[in-house]
């Protein structure tokens, strides 16, 4: 008899204790406290236009897709500030409105924007970066970062992995791939600035470096404008 209301009482010994700290923690103020989110995950759709000079024509939208793992790093525990760091990709497709690119020029050695004379139906330039994006970072909701507004100013860092142009034949729908970092400038750094609401904001970047190398092509600075899914 006495081994089983021992027993009974080991069994009811944490319940007990839970119990004592719920009546303890009803018993006094307490402020709700958030794990804040460190916005570890970014994810952004864009337009991507070029500032270019008059010899080069775009069509359509162009399109920008950025995907970033980050570290968010508070300035203190009362900050409504951070520093965050990442890695990711970055890739856009351009396309040309009744132009194509030459990038057999082994005279000048440069791409030559020339009218398309191969009746192509799209002809487009897709390029692929690996990224590292540095951000200055506000807060307006210190206890949960997944709500109120968010502000972030930074710098993105990449460097090219990838580049192609593509064209569809408008008659025969034959689709012709060339692979192709020629001329194109190896590194790109652009300015960043997002502006939101909990998880969602509107962001814009504008490069620093040209697409061409100098010398290597026409002047051309891409921009993007888009949206970002910011979470966990």
């Amino acid at each position: 008899m006495i081994k089983r209301l021992a027993l009974a009482a080991v069994l009811l010994l944490p319940a007990t204790l839970h119990a004592q700290d719920v009546v303890k923690g009803s018993s006094n103020t307490a402020v709700q406290v958030e794990k804040p989110a460190r916005d570890f995950v970014m994810l952004q759709v864009a337009y991507e236009g070029w500032k270019a000079p008059d010899s080069v024509k775009t069509t359509g939208f162009g399109r920008a897709f950025n995907a970033y793992i980050c570290y968010d790093f508070p300035f203190s525990p009362k900050s409504n500030f951070s520093f965050a760091a990442g890695i990711g990709i970055g890739s856009s497709n351009v396309y040309l409105d009744d132009q194509q690119i030459i990038l057999t020029d082994t005279i000048a050695k440069q791409a030559r924007f020339i009218a398309e004379t191969d009746n192509f139906k799209k002809y487009k330039l897709t390029t692929a970066y690996v990224e590292a994006p540095f951000e200055l970072r506000f807060y307006g909701n210190q206890a949960n970062r997944n709500k109120g507004f968010k502000a972030a100013a930074g710098l993105r860092v990449g460097t090219l992995v990838g580049a192609h142009t593509k064209s569809k034949d408008g008659d025969t729908k034959i689709v012709e791939k060339v692979n192709t970092k020629n001329f194109l400038e190896s590194w790109r750094f652009a300015t960043t600035l997002r502006l939101g609401w909990g998880n969602f904001s509107v962001f814009g970047a504008y490069n620093l470096t040209d697409l061409y190398k100098e010398g290597q092509g026409p002047k051309i600075t891409p921009y993007q404008v888009g949206l970002c899914i910011t979470g966990l």
